[in-house]
């Protein structure tokens, strides 16, 4: 698939708008299937593809946590790294109000609204990863430096 043919999604639009080198990868979505599915279609590594994770503080406040495919979050650790009671994942129904994406076509670029971004430091540690494009069954291929050039982020130790 040329950059031409790539759906045109919020996040696509940020990221040509930064000048981000990415490669696209289309595979066949399933509902349910988690990276998983991403990483046996497309023969990648599950801790290679990132997961963008809309939550919310007790606050009702939301955030966004990338993490590796292979890896849950410790929101008790999380929850202590940014001094409030409680972390837990917002509905699909909350998370889509925020991010302006469908659960599974979640993206950390170019969200309805603005959320603070934590993400695991071991992620950029990586050679390349591969992360949401802003729709289900659609991954991009970038070089971890960009979450830090694009988005306004916070390092963390929470991977479990």
């Amino acid at each position: 698939m040329s950059q031409e043919k790539l759906p045109v999604t919020q996040a696509i639009r940020v990221l040509r708008a930064a000048r981000v080198a990415f490669t696209d990868h289309p595979y066949a979505y399933e509902e349910q299937g988690g990276t998983a599915v991403s990483c046996r279609e497309l023969g990648i590594a599950e801790h290679a593809v990132i997961k963008t994770l809309v939550m919310e503080d007790d606050g009702k406040r939301p955030l966004i946590v990338l993490m590796h495919g292979d890896r849950e979050v410790s929101t008790r650790q999380l929850a202590r790294h940014i001094g409030v009671k409680t972390i837990s994942p917002c509905s699909p129904a909350v998370a889509n109000r925020h991010s302006g994406y469908l659960l599974g076509g979640t993206s950390p670029f170019g969200t309805r609204k603005a959320m603070p971004v934590y993400v695991e430091r071991s992620i950029l540690e990586l050679e390349k990863i591969y992360i949401n494009g802003g729709r289900r069954g659609y991954l991009v291929g970038i070089a971890p430096r960009v979450l830090v050039e694009v988005l306004k982020l916070e390092l963390v130790a929470v991977a479990v």
